[in-house]
């Protein structure tokens, strides 16, 4: 009896053992399977879903995938349908891409397709196409938007400036039973998933249309002559590198990107695509490809003009406030050294108003006399000046008494350089000054420019923007 229970003892422990050994061995053969998985993702795509994780992503869940996304700068196997336009004879200089779907109230998509072709000149159209999703499940609705756009747009179609497409259901990863991240209802979180995965889709089919890429929403108003400003941008971005230029401060409108970024970012909204919205995690792409600042231009290129949202019809009235419409222009802003004798808050310093970015100069309360000044590295011809005061966010910041002075004869040195002689052009306004056709009313080539307090005042000071715009260059 006693040798019948230490059988059954060890005849236990084999069993255990034997469990435990197999245990052991599935695990090992998950974690070769990963390995032999993992060794065909590209050292740079495992940087970028290692930082990705840092980001509060979560790519464990997506482990599975990785061979499928082996090779970020590949296409997503995906069979496009053509609604309406065909395959782009030639690569364009840039194309601007829409993905719209059915709303509750109100449509916008033909007012966005038309704004973009009336605010280009013909040359322009020449150099842009414009790629339409309709992302839309409802086979009648999207019939219906393809006749709309076929007989209001025939003419951009027939010249290849037009596409749109339609992606099947089929190719959509689950959307149903989605984790509910930032205590969003279900419905939400299956708009905004749904929504990555239709820009994904989008950003696939446009990677090899052209040289660049700019992502619009389908309720969008258009600047002038857009893309000549987009041009003047890039080339003055030349040499220095860049994820994503912003020309619009509102959600992922006018976001510009290099086409050949487009593959990588569309395998990286469908990654996380239940995660969080769009435009968070195309902040998360700029900052994994190491463009940790914001590059937003102003004044902005394109204005949301919807009032009603696709998520539910609900209310929506955001506005860019720098938005300007007709008889846009990118400033010169020729080169300079800038300098101040106000008390400059924090690193709000001179440079950032003088900047096409989105910054600007910071300074304590002023007194009557202090300046801002501008010493331009050679003497130019001014055409037009404009001097912006405050932000939205601190409307009272502004140059409440102040004028705006031209100079010349330089005299000191290099670091201590200024005009011997000033001529007043005139008063800011309710913070603002503007003033053009300078070179008829200043009749010497300008040296220096500032913004002189002439009243003391209690309130700090904001410059939000300084723009020039020079005419022909002096002879030398």
């Amino acid at each position: 009896r006693h040798n019948s229970k230490y059988f059954d003892k060890m005849r236990c422990l084999r069993k255990r053992s034997a469990v435990s050994f197999l245990g052991i061995l599935v695990v090992c053969l998950l974690f070769m399977n990963l390995y032999i998985e993992d060794g065909y993702v590209l050292e740079g795509d495992k940087q970028l879903i290692r930082e990705t994780a840092t980001h509060q992503l979560n790519p464990e869940r997506y482990v599975h995938s990785f061979k499928d996304l082996s090779n970020f700068s590949g296409s997503i196997n995906i069979s496009y349908r053509y609604l309406a336009g065909t395959p782009l004879p030639r690569k364009r200089y840039l194309t601007i891409g829409l993905s719209s779907v059915k709303r509750k109230k109100g449509n916008y998509l033909l007012e966005t397709i038309k704004s973009i072709f009336e605010q280009s000149s013909y040359e322009e159209l020449k150099e842009i196409a414009v790629v339409v999703q309709l992302a839309d499940f409802d086979s009648a609705w999207c019939e219906g938007m393809v006749q709309d756009i076929s007989q209001k747009f025939a003419h951009h179609i027939i010249a290849g400036r037009l596409i749109v497409i339609h992606v099947p259901e089929d190719y959509y990863p689950v959307l149903d039973g989605l984790k509910r991240n930032y205590n969003d209802p279900e419905d939400r979180v299956k708009f905004r998933s749904k929504q990555n995965v239709d820009y994904a889709f989008l950003l696939n089919f446009c990677a090899n249309l052209s040289d660049y890429y700019v992502m619009l929403e389908d309720d969008v108003r258009c600047s002038k002559n857009f893309l000549t400003a987009v041009k003047k941008v890039i080339t003055s971005r030349e040499g220095s590198y860049w994820v994503t230029l912003e020309f619009s401060k509102l959600g992922y409108i006018g976001k510009l990107y290099h086409s050949h970024d487009l593959p990588r970012l569309a395998h990286f909204l469908l990654m996380f695509y239940q995660e969080m919205p769009c435009d968070w995690l195309l902040i998360h792409f700029r900052g994994l490809l190491a463009q940790k600042e914001v590059i937003r231009f102003k004044p902005s290129l394109f204005q949301h003009m919807g009032y009603y949202s696709s998520y539910k019809g609900a209310e929506n009235k955001l506005k860019d406030d720098d938005f300007e419409e007709e008889s846009f222009d990118i400033p010169d802003n020729p080169p300079a050294n800038l300098h101040t004798n106000m008390n400059v808050f924090e690193n709000y310093e001179a440079s950032k108003a003088y900047s096409s970015i989105d910054e600007y100069f910071w300074g304590k309360a002023p007194s009557t006399g202090d300046f801002y000044g501008i010493v331009f590295e050679k003497p130019i011809k001014i055409s037009k000046i404009k001097v912006v005061t405050g932000t939205e966010d601190r409307q009272n910041d502004i140059l409440h008494h102040g004028a705006l002075e031209v100079g010349e004869k330089i005299v000191g040195s290099k670091k201590g350089r200024q005009c011997t002689t000033y001529l007043r052009l005139g008063e800011f306004k309710n913070g603002n000054f503007e003033i053009t056709d300078v070179e008829h009313k200043v009749l010497f080539d300008i040296n220096c420019m500032r913004i002189l307090v002439t009243k003391s005042q209690k309130e700090w000071l904001i410059i939000r923007s300084i723009s020039i715009w020079t005419s022909q260059t002096p002879n030398q």
